[in-house]
């Protein structure tokens, strides 16, 4: 079976995926294939201007930057951002270009290091140099790579690989193509390799996964007592929807407690687009919205995108707020709310429907009653408030106490990493 890895020397993301890469091969026949291709040049051709990353708002930006520690921490694998990220990559690519493609595992290999690692000026011809060197290169065949960096043959092929990838539907880097018996099958992002190695494995979705195999080693130790984690969500979120389909198993034996939020209204406090989701590129929105699907069949869930979106979830949220003295009960109508929604193309808007919905799950039939009185309404906006002040900017969001200060977690994709803290990880690097 045949993997292409598409990146850019300056993805941070890019690099993680680069050091397993060789675990994911171990035990099995696969043609892994190189690809390289400039960022910048895809962000532009998407109309994504600079990236992502020019418009995020301080809290997001923040959790990031923990998340590249934690991933780095959690797989074991030596990093630390450059003073001068993100440096300019187009020199060092064009120069890989030049190298023999059979020698081009071992050369991006020690390119990232000289980057990820060693913090070294990749923009300079003598860096690149010692790290073509190091990737056993001889001087002839370093000394010709460079030499045509700045022909017009190299920068036009450059160019014509990352128009392959804009073509390809890649809005960003790492992006792996599994070129399965169905097809070639994209997949975005270093937290999504336990995918491509499932991929590899014959997965072929909405069937369950077979086990995953990505070479990740399960790290932590038991804790010493129970931690808190407060679960913030909104059944508006189709994350939220996967995400509280799993909580309740990682959460067992810790203290869990649900935090419904108006997610809207906490976007409009940060200056977020009320649904992120519909402002992203094209390219983007297209690969996130197939992926919905993918998350529920690797959790074996229910889904099917809603005719009608978005929706409001008012007096949902306000419902299950109202809940928070009775957690069994609630979690059971935050699942039931967001399963009707998320799997049965139902409308949370209409009162008939919650109503259908608690009554079919047992919860008050005076609830939707209750939601329109003025403290049901005051509850919601304080709780989203206490939210924002928290460091929320998106939904699931964890935070985890366990007595060294509480961690935050956002996404469904990120489960696995709460699931670790609450086994008592803590990346060495990151601040209590």
């Amino acid at each position: 079976m045949q993997l292409d890895f598409w990146f850019d020397l300056s993805c941070p993301y890019a690099y993680l995926a680069s050091q397993r890469l060789r675990a994911l091969q171990a035990g099995c026949s696969i043609e892994l294939r190189y690809r390289p291709m400039l960022l910048g040049g895809v962000f532009r051709a998407i109309g994504a201007g600079e990236g992502p990353m020019a418009t995020l708002p301080p809290a997001k930006r923040d959790h990031l930057a923990r998340d590249l520690i934690r991933w780095a921490d959690l797989d074991g694998i030596p990093f630390e951002q450059p003073a001068a990220h993100p440096m300019r990559t187009v020199r060092a690519l064009r120069t890989l270009l030049g190298v023999p493609e059979a020698r081009w595992p071992e050369a991006v290999h020690e390119l990232y290091i000289t980057y990820w690692q060693r913090g070294e000026d990749i923009t300079q011809e003598d860096v690149i140099a010692a790290a073509l060197a190091r990737a056993g290169l001889d001087e002839p065949m370093i000394r010709e790579a460079l030499a045509g960096a700045e022909s017009e043959a190299r920068k036009a092929e450059l160019h014509a690989r990352t128009d392959e990838a804009v073509g390809l539907g890649i809005f960003g880097a790492p992006a792996f193509v599994v070129h399965t018996e169905l097809g070639p099958q994209l997949v975005w992002g270093q937290d999504r390799m336990e995918w491509v190695a499932a991929l590899l494995d014959g997965w072929q979705p909405p069937a369950a996964p077979p086990g995953p195999r990505s070479g990740r080693e399960e790290r932590g130790r038991p804790a010493e007592k129970p931690c808190a984690i407060d679960f913030y969500f909104d059944t508006a979120s189709p994350y939220s929807y996967l995400g509280l389909t799993q909580i309740e198993r990682i959460a067992a034996g810790h203290a869990l407690r649900l935090r419904p939020i108006l997610l809207g209204g906490l976007f409009r406090s940060i200056g977020t687009p009320d649904v992120p989701l519909l402002a992203f590129p094209e390219a983007k929105r297209r690969y996130l919205f197939g992926e919905l699907a993918l998350w529920a069949s690797w959790w074996s869930q229910p889904f099917a995108f809603p005719r009608k979106f978005p929706q409001r979830t008012t007096t949902v949220q306000r419902i299950l707020l109202g809940l928070s003295g009775a957690p069994a009960q609630q979690l059971r109508l935050a699942l039931a709310f967001s399963r009707a929604m998320w799997a049965d193309d139902r409308d949370l808007e209409d009162e008939a429907v919650i109503a259908a919905v608690l009554a079919e799950h047992g919860g008050d039939p005076q609830a939707i009653a209750a939601s329109k009185e003025p403290a049901a309404k005051a509850a919601l906006i304080e709780a989203t408030s206490a939210a924002a002040a928290a460091g929320v900017f998106g939904v699931p969001t964890c935070l985890v106490e366990d007595g060294a200060g509480p961690r935050r977690f956002w996404g469904q994709d990120r489960l696995n990493l709460v699931s670790a803290a609450l086994t008592g990880w803590r990346a060495q690097r990151e601040a209590p």
